[in-house]
């Protein structure tokens, strides 16, 4: 990108470069994101910054119309270092919500002062600033989109008290809490939570959407024309669901979120957005995969990658999908959920949670259908969760377990992690596609002509059966 670029995209208010870049106005002291509705100011009164938090880093404060923290999130660190990678993703999760910096850096491998070091280096900020700029920033959407107390704002962004939510706000934002609400609105208590969560155009939410529907199971998920939800549960123990209906008129999805005990929604947030895979930048990757689809014959824009709640349903779907038909798989996991899910408080017995490594781990799971070595290759695997979950939260380290091989642990990676980069050519149904493919453009090429976005490719092939 370069200033001309940053110039052109921002005066088209280009929906495609939504999140990729920020626009600070320097005779107002704030930042945009390009598609802000606000009149364009000259281009001599602007500074570009292709992060957010480097836009408040140099002084500027969100703009309140077009609201930077809905912004598709940034890729202008990601694969620039793997572990830089993967602790902006613990951060995003809430890493640094329950725990330390100190903490973080031993899940990483690393010293704190080594973390610390990779952060001002990259990022131009400590791990603590980035992860307390990601709390306020949520705290800012639930201040202008819901009509939670400020009391509970504070709490959900996870403050553990508004003196300090307060302080945090005002000295990250320049602003305080109740100036962004609506004058005459009188803040109380409602039932759950709603969002607006944007994406970049194309968006082929007919594609995830048939993928998702394809593979239901109906007393965890639920999906529509133009929705889907599901339960889920989170370490702390709480648990709840979700629903996101598509808007394309607006590029995002509207999620509703309830909970069965007060919790911070901001991982499950992050998580919504890598299950739907808002955050992917669709313009380059289809540029990346047109020579690909045009030999094929068939394009499709906008294709994301449908995703999982974590890698250790990744990994159990996985394991009980290994050499069976799609639909045999989902009944596989239909059954699993029913017998050992348990139900999500507050509702009936038809809404369940998907199992815990805990529960697995205490079953012989004698119910299943399975063969033997499978079903102990489940239980092996739970077990792994049950006692190192950080440890078994990298699929590369399951392959110390019998019965799990490269599919298992490419298939966990691209639908429990969101990598993008994964290619399932082992797959019986990408097999099939890919050999019609070949056939259909009368051409070989090679998978990794599609790296880094081999798993779009993956899903490609999928969607072409």
């Amino acid at each position: 990108m370069t200033d001309r670029r940053y110039q052109q995209a921002r005066l088209a208010r280009d929906h495609r470069f939504d999140g990729r870049f920020f626009v600070a106005v320097k005779t107002t002291g704030i930042y945009c994101r390009p598609i802000c509705p606000a009149p364009a100011p000259k281009e001599q009164n602007v500074r570009y910054f292709e992060t957010a938090i480097a836009a408040a880093n140099a002084g500027f404060r969100p703009c309140l119309r077009c609201r930077p923290d809905s912004a598709p999130a940034s890729c202008a660190w990601k694969g620039t270092d793997t572990t830089l990678e993967r602790a902006l993703r613990l951060i995003d999760d809430g890493a640094l919500l329950t725990g330390s910096v100190t903490s973080l850096a031993d899940r990483l491998g690393i010293t704190s002062r080594y973390l610390g070091q990779l952060f001002q280096r990259s990022v131009g900020t400590s791990p603590k600033q980035y992860g307390l700029y990601q709390q306020v920033l949520f705290a800012k959407s639930l201040l202008q989109q819901t009509n939670l107390p400020i009391t509970e704002v504070a709490l959900a962004s996870g403050f553990n008290s508004v003196r300090r939510f307060n302080d945090c706000f005002a000295r990250v934002l320049r602003m305080t809490p109740r100036s962004l609400r609506r004058p005459g609105v009188k803040p109380a208590p409602e039932p759950g939570i709603r969002l607006f969560l944007s994406y970049r155009p194309p968006y082929d939410w007919a594609a995830l959407r048939d993928f998702l529907q394809t593979r239901l199971i109906d007393t965890l998920e639920w999906c529509g024309d133009d929705f889907y939800g599901r339960t889920f549960r989170l370490a702390s123990g709480a648990s709840g669901r979700f629903t996101a209906w598509h808007r394309p008129e607006r590029c995002g999805f509207e999620v509703a979120l309830e909970f069965n005990q007060p919790s911070a929604p901001l991982p499950v947030v992050r998580t919504i957005r890598r299950l739907l895979d808002l955050d992917a930048d669709s313009s380059i990757i289809d540029a990346h995969l047109a020579p690909i689809q045009a030999q094929v014959g068939i394009e499709r824009p906008g294709l994301r990658l449908p995703g999982t709640w974590d890698a250790f349903e990744a990994g159990i779907r996985a394991i009980l999908g290994q050499q069976i038909s799609v639909v045999a798989a989902r009944n596989l996991v239909r059954q699993l959920v029913a017998e050992y899910g348990g139900t999500l408080p507050g509702s009936d017995d038809a809404v369940r949670l998907f199992p815990t490594p805990a529960t697995l781990a205490a079953s012989r799971l004698d119910s299943l259908k399975i063969p033997g070595r499978r079903r102990q290759t489940l239980i092996d695997l739970a077990r792994l969760f049950n006692t190192r979950p950080d440890w078994a939260a990298d699929p590369e380290h399951w392959l110390a377990l019998s019965g799990i091989g490269p599919w298992t642990i490419h298939y966990a990676r691209m639908r429990g992690l969101g990598d993008s980069d994964v290619w399932l050519g082992s797959d019986l149904g990408v097999k099939k596609a890919l050999g019609q493919a070949n056939g259909a453009s009368g051409k070989a090429w090679q998978p990794a002509d599609a790296s880094p976005w081999q798993s779009y490719l993956t899903f490609y092939m999928w969607s072409l059966l």
